[in-house]
């Protein structure tokens, strides 16, 4: 069974810096691209940052500068490194994974998402 698991979440001062961790387990052949986006109540879930496989990355306007997506392909792990945080940046936070695994017939191409973890940013 493949999972995500989130950590790294909690109650941060403005200005304050958290390192989020997310860590895809399970019969993966490959994991491509992996990300991180935020909810906030009642809205829909956006897009904070991507990772290829080949280390390419993409960032949001709204973190470009204090944010940074990075991975670990040996140990299936996405990183989101945030500093300069601000009571903006208050939400629940998703890792998700576009992977490949063997179905038992044939490979196939899957998208996964996290459980969510929160940050809080206090004024």
């Amino acid at each position: 069974q493949v999972q995500l698991v989130e950590s790294g979440g909690g109650l941060v001062p403005a200005g304050g810096s958290l390192r989020l961790s997310c860590t895809t387990s399970g019969s993966i052949l490959r994991i491509d691209a992996m990300g991180w986006y935020r909810q906030y109540p009642g809205k829909q879930r956006e897009l904070v940052a991507t990772i290829t496989s080949s280390g390419s990355t993409n960032l949001a306007d709204s973190v470009k500068g204090r944010f940074t997506i990075s991975r670990d392909n040996a140990k299936n792990t996405v990183y989101l490194g945030m500093n300069s945080l601000k009571p903006e940046d208050t939400a629940v936070y998703f890792c998700d994974a576009d992977l490949r695994r063997f179905d038992g017939r044939r490979v196939v191409s899957e998208h996964y998402w996290g459980q969510g973890t929160q940050v809080t940013v206090s004024s």
